[in-house]
């Protein structure tokens, strides 16, 4: 039926499942089902479009659960994540192009820094702040800009939707999240779009997985609104560690 064995299914749609769980949070979901995929043996290429497979499913469950409970105004955003769309399908495109090797070094004290700030910088919390940046400006400028790198590379691009929303646009810590998981689902979408039309997916556990992650996006989300800041803070900051991590060791 899948693509693979059965115990290996089982496995990547539990992986999925937690994936959904935490991604929904605090971002960083590809960690944990990018690296099972490719243990499973899917090549790199196919892994990472199996990947925009399924993450659609959490992203966009995620947002309709935020929306839902009035965080996100799907209405209000639905250009803002068009954009991020266009970004994260041109980033695809262009993957082959994007200079990663400079970045593969950077991205480690990027995403520590990012932990940083949210470990122990003061005040941050539901509560949102004056912006920096008008949500015209930060639409034009900043969207397009993770979006774009969302889609050529894509790891830690949740974080660095939350920190601009948090920096820039002010947005309390729940509030960015949700906003976060919109422009997640319009930059995974438009990656999916182009990665499915130079690779070859895992159409059918890509789907699987999908509807494990609908799950753990669901059962996320409820508790982040649950929680707020509390919650979503550590978890932000352990996933952005546990990715710096990961990639200094594929650097080593």
């Amino acid at each position: 039926m899948f693509e693979v064995a059965g115990d290996i299914a089982a496995l990547l749609i539990a992986a999925a499942l937690f994936a959904g769980f935490v991604d929904s949070i605090a971002g960083g979901g590809g960690l944990i089902t990018l690296p099972v995929l490719m243990l499973s043996g899917a090549s790199p290429l196919q892994a990472i479009a199996t990947n925009k497979v399924q993450s659609v499913f959490g992203s966009a469950t995620a947002t309709v659960s935020y929306a839902r409970a009035g965080q996100v105004d799907l209405r209000r955003q639905i250009g803002t994540a068009l954009i991020a769309f266009a970004g994260g399908l041109i980033g695809a495109l262009l993957a082959s192009r994007v200079p990663a090797e400079g970045l593969r070094y950077a991205l480690p004290v990027i995403l520590i820094a990012i932990a940083a700030f949210f470990a122990f910088k003061r005040g941050l919390n539901d509560e949102d702040r004056t912006e920096r940046l008008s949500p015209v400006a930060y639409s034009a400028f900043v969207v397009p800009l993770i979006g774009f790198y969302d889609g050529a590379i894509g790891p830690g691009a949740g974080s660095f939707y939350m920190l601009g929303f948090v920096m820039l646009a002010g947005y309390g810590v729940l509030k960015a999240t949700a906003h976060t998981k919109l422009l997640n689902f319009g930059s995974n979408l438009g990656g999916l779009v182009a990665y499915a039309a130079v690779a070859t997916p895992w159409w059918k556990i890509g789907l699987a997985m999908g509807l494990a992650q609908m799950l753990g996006a669901q059962l996320g989300s409820r508790m982040a609104m649950k929680r707020g800041a509390r919650l979503i803070k550590p978890l932000l900051v352990a996933t952005s560690l546990a990715l710096a991590a990961r990639l200094i060791w594929q650097l080593l």
